[in-house]
């Protein structure tokens, strides 16, 4: 089955450290060719390597240096200008005698001014701290969700891959029995006891194996392609289910309801929405700020010097010291459109978080049915299983009796077949729901993987 097809069917850990990938690669090298990686393995390295989930937790760290920027603004902001100037002054006057007269000076000046601003009421950079603080809150949500999705993306991946080859060995083993099938109805009609129908019919479902066989064999090489380009390691050995071990259960607590009242209250998802509702209605605050006087404490020092025919060696220190008051009065009615602005982003927000919150309760009820219904049908194809295992027996049985024809057993062969396909099916869409519920409703990563690596042979 292909990855899309298992889709459509089912539908905190901190980064590995390196002698954790490095045992991987020296117990997985030339020298223990046999050496299978696990879930809670492809998921460590998937944690390390893959690009988006590197790119989500830099997006992160880009987004938490907001609140210093913010912060920043609350401080006194200082500066110091200097200046040194080289003068050339030509100047026409008259003299008391009514003659004009043309005098040039040269001379330097210069000045240094020192300033200090003290913000005492600004109202847009409280808006703006507390606005920087929900969009860090937004961007460690996100990488939460992220980091959750990516539990997912490992086990759909890793669960598409053993698929791939648990169907490659069915058909490898339909493979065998159509052939032995055919080669028993050779014999039976050089013996005088078959017909050509019966190796006919062999051939035809040996030769529609033999297509079905390339197809797997593609799908192996698919699957396995794109976990390695998760983990970016080696995917040819893969620890697989031990079906001796393996008992799926119903969620627990059995309750639907309390799953989405847990996934409401945990889901990166939501906490992202809530984060970015927030930071919405900080902005109408910043927008409203405009409308707002603002008040700051300022302090400034200053010297300046120059040289000139009236005033030789001159130089002048200032000092002052005071408030400045800075009213806005009108601005066109752009203060109004942003507030309006803001207004209608803050509406926006809160219905993406509305919708947001009822299509989780819906997901969440789709991974709660596929655990619980998922118990029945792996149950039920359990049985279908050995009934087919001993459809198959008695019209073996029947066969060599002369009761039944080779069509009669190549349709049993056929029945096992599918059952057992669509037991491992089960199976896989089962762990795969599971993931996909507790990454819905927030639960630890670790503790995910572990209890559905647990299933898994060592």
């Amino acid at each position: 089955m292909t990855q899309s097809r298992l889709h459509r069917v089912s539908s905190g850990w901190l980064s590995p450290s390196f002698l954790t990938v490095g045992a991987i690669v020296v117990m997985c090298g030339s020298a223990l060719p046999a050496c299978a990686m696990d879930l809670r393995q492809a998921y460590e390295a998937a944690y390390a390597n893959d690009a988006s989930i590197r790119a989500s937790r830099a997006g992160a760290q880009a987004n938490r240096e907001r609140l210093p920027q913010a912060e920043a603004q609350r401080l006194p902001n200082v500066a110091f200008s200097a200046g040194r100037n080289y003068n050339d002054l030509t100047s026409k006057t008259r003299n008391f005698l009514g003659q004009p007269v043309t005098t040039n000076d040269q001379y330097y000046s210069g000045s240094q001014t020192l300033s200090v601003r003290q913000p005492l009421y600004r109202p847009y950079i409280s808006a703006l701290v507390r606005q920087a603080r929900a969009q860090v809150q937004d961007a460690d949500a996100t990488l939460e969700k992220d980091e959750q999705s990516l539990v997912v993306r490992v086990g759909e991946a890793y669960f598409d891959a053993l698929l791939a080859k648990d169907q490659l060995s069915l058909v490898e083993t339909q493979k065998t029995n159509y052939a032995t099938q055919l080669d028993a109805a050779k014999k039976s009609l050089a013996a005088g006891s078959g017909t050509r129908t019966d190796i006919d019919e062999a051939q035809a479902r040996l030769d529609l194996t033999l297509a079905q066989e390339l197809e797997a064999i593609q799908n192996v090489e698919f699957t396995r392609r794109r976990l390695e380009t998760l983990t970016g390691q080696s995917s040819e050995a893969l620890a697989s289910l031990d079906v001796d071990r393996f008992t799926p259960s119903g969620p627990e607590p059995a309750v639907l309801q309390a799953w989405v009242e847990r996934a409401e209250q945990a889901s990166p998802e939501l906490q992202s929405l809530r984060a970015q509702l927030e930071v919405a209605r900080q902005e109408i605050e910043k927008a409203e700020a405009g409308h707002k006087p603002t008040l700051d404490a300022v302090a400034q020092w200053g010297r300046s010097s120059s040289d000139s025919v009236t005033n030789v060696n001159s130089r002048y220190d200032n000092k002052s010291i005071g408030l400045q008051l800075s009213v806005p009065l009108y601005s066109g009615g752009y203060v109004n459109s942003t507030v309006r602005q803001a207004v209608a982003a803050h509406e926006r927000a809160r219905e993406v978080l509305d919708a947001t919150r009822r299509d989780l309760g819906v997901r969440v009820h789709r991974e709660f049915r596929g655990m619980t219904e998922g118990v029945l049908r792996i149950s039920a194809l359990q049985q279908a299983v050995r009934s087919a295992e001993q459809a198959v027996l008695s019209n073996r049985k029947s066969f060599e009796a002369g009761s039944r024809t080779t069509l009669d057993v190549l349709n049993a062969e056929q029945q096992k077949t599918t059952a057992l396909r669509d037991l491992a099916q089960a199976r896989y869409v089962y762990l795969v729901s599971r993931l996909r519920l507790l990454s819905l409703a927030g639960e630890d990563r670790q503790a995910s993987v572990s209890q559905v690596n647990a299933w898994l042979k060592p």
